[in-house]
């Protein structure tokens, strides 16, 4: 076993996973796995920076993520950055800020490394599953980008494209600096347009309709399926391999869509830094069920958090 710790960086959260690793059995045993909404994307895809206050809350995290690795005796750490810190023009100041307190750089990675690692952690726990057709489209639903990855034992094809739950309210959901509550329906259609769009940009390199099954990730396809199992709380163990059907995806997409503020957080499951941006990453999802005709998605708590893991192991 080798003590890793892995940080996965991205517009909307940050993530902190600390496990023992066996290469030899597959296995990756948590110790410390959580996750800090800090909306380091904040107004990036119309400023092209990161806020000062983004910055302010993502260091805060880092501290405390420095105190867990250190408790828990990690071996090796790494710090990969997404979407966000690959759009900015001030990175360097992210850089140096997580230097000066994990004592790692943060990697920036690119969009295709970073399918890899969703691919990698989303599947690797599934080889030997015969009620799983291959090859697998894993889809990571991210704040700021959204990654198709199609492969079997490894990566066929890979593409992100800047289509996530963050982007797409912060583009098409805000109006006078405010999410809109509910969004109209032409709002809806100008996001829907803009989702379509970039499903035609990953179909010209990933083979989309090929996938037998498809794999969900990251926060707005576990709290859609949360949603869907009307949980008490959010519970990772209910939500890990859970699968919810396209029709149930639809339901819950246009519930959240027509909703209000106060009624979506009111579901009991919905993280409070979820609320705003939610109704965008459901329809996310729905829009790639419904152009490759998936009937349900398999939704997985384990991304790109473990397949930056398991690169460290």
């Amino acid at each position: 076993m080798t003590r890793v710790a892995a940080v996965d960086c991205g517009t909307n959260s940050i993530r902190l996973l600390v496990a023992d690793a066996d290469p030899a059995t597959g296995e990756l045993v948590d110790l410390d796995r959580r996750m800090t909404i800090v909306r380091l994307g904040q107004g990036v895809d119309r400023t092209g920076r990161l806020a000062p206050e983004a910055l302010q809350r993502t260091f805060a995290a880092c501290r405390e993520y420095a105190g867990i690795v250190k408790e828990h005796g990690a071996e090796r750490l790494r710090f990969v950055a997404t979407s966000a810190s690959r759009d900015a023009e001030n990175r360097d100041e992210f850089v140096r800020g997580v230097l000066d307190i994990l004592g790692v750089e943060p990697e920036v990675i690119s969009g295709d490394q970073e399918a890899e690692f969703s691919f990698t952690g989303a599947t690797r726990e599934l080889t030997g599953r015969d009620h799983l057709a291959r090859p697998f489209l894993v889809v990571d639903i991210g704040g700021g980008s959204t990654e198709f990855v199609v492969g079997d034992d490894r990566v066929r094809a890979a593409r992100s494209v800047d289509v996530g739950c963050v982007r797409m309210t912060e583009r098409h959901l805000v109006r006078d600096g405010v999410v809109s509550d509910p969004p109209s329906a032409e709002q809806i259609a100008a996001m829907r347009a803009d989702i379509e769009a970039a499903l035609d940009l990953a179909e010209e390199t990933v083979p989309l309709r090929e996938a037998r099954t498809l794999v969900g990730l990251a926060g707005s396809v576990t709290t859609v399926s949360a949603i869907a199992q009307e949980l008490p709380a959010y519970d990772s163990e209910a939500i890990h391999h859970s699968r919810v059907s396209r029709e149930r995806v639809r339901e819950i997409t246009e519930w959240l869509l027509r909703s209000t503020h106060a009624e979506r957080a009111a579901v009991p499951s919905m993280h409070p830094g979820r609320v705003d941006v939610i109704g965008a990453g459901a329809l996310v999802l729905l829009s790639i069920m419904e152009r490759i005709g998936a009937e349900e998605v398999v939704v997985s708590e384990h991304d790109i958090l473990d397949g930056i893991a398991w690169s460290v192991a």
